[in-house]
């Protein structure tokens, strides 16, 4: 198979059939979600991303011309209702990855806009209820595929200034564990910690401190092989990236 990879080179991947999966990302045209992408686009895969920002979805099409990535708003159920009946046209996800997140300013609760807590809510939380919802029942149906939902370090332990987020991302540990109880076998769902990586959102939360950790691309060196590893074995267990 002859793909065109990010710096314009062709190179072919020879993968099987066999061996190709088809992979749904959410948050796909920025950090963490965009490392991805690429990461896994060079493989070969075939890849299915969203963004909410016009702007960055065709500057993503134009850096993986071979992967299909769409104006998507998670936090109406209606819009990804719609992306997914296109993206379930091509077949069902193998992996299907909830990456879509923002983080709020670093204040203590009481001084965060009740506007910014429900956007962070519906973006986290209700984002990855309503991919749920429009993908999972055909994969069930199939009892086949993996579901990955990013959590963090904050889901697992809190931090002052943050209480919104870690609310949010203990949520995504405690609905990804019950999802997993609910999956038939074969199936799995995962709460994965991708670990401390240089975003945006990092900036938003250490400032100028975000520099000394990796860049998503460096992450992705490692994530990508994990994240492509895991299997129905690993269903319901909280991981985190090496």
């Amino acid at each position: 198979m002859l793909l065109i990879n990010r710096d314009g080179f062709k190179k072919d991947f020879q993968m099987s059939i066999k061996n190709r999966l088809r992979i749904v990302i959410t948050g796909a045209t920025r950090g963490l979600g965009e490392a991805l992408v690429l990461g896994m686009s060079e493989l070969g895969h075939e890849i299915y991303g969203c963004g909410s920002s016009e702007a960055n979805v065709e500057a993503l099409q134009k850096k993986v011309p071979q992967g299909k990535f769409a104006v998507v708003d998670v936090t109406q159920e209606k819009s990804v209702e719609k992306w997914a009946r296109s993206v379930l046209g091509h077949g069902l996800p193998d992996l299907l990855i909830n990456n879509a997140a923002v983080i709020n300013k670093p204040a203590p609760l009481w001084e965060i806009s009740e506007k910014e807590f429900r956007n962070l809510i519906d973006v986290n939380i209700n984002g990855i209820g309503n991919v749920i919802r429009c993908f999972v029942p055909s994969m069930v149906g199939a009892k086949k595929g993996v579901i990955v939902n990013l959590s963090s370090a904050w889901g697992r332990s809190v931090s002052g200034g943050f209480a919104a987020y870690c609310a949010s991302k203990y949520a995504v540990e405690g609905l990804t564990k019950a999802l997993a109880e609910e999956l038939p076998q074969g199936m799995a769902a995962i709460p994965l910690n991708p670990g401390i990586i240089n975003t945006d959102m990092l900036k938003t939360a250490f400032g100028d401190g975000a520099s000394s950790y990796h860049s998503a691309s460096t992450w992705a060196k490692s994530a990508v092989p994990f994240i492509l590893g895991l299997n129905a074995a690993n269903n319901g267990a909280s991981l985190t990236v090496p």
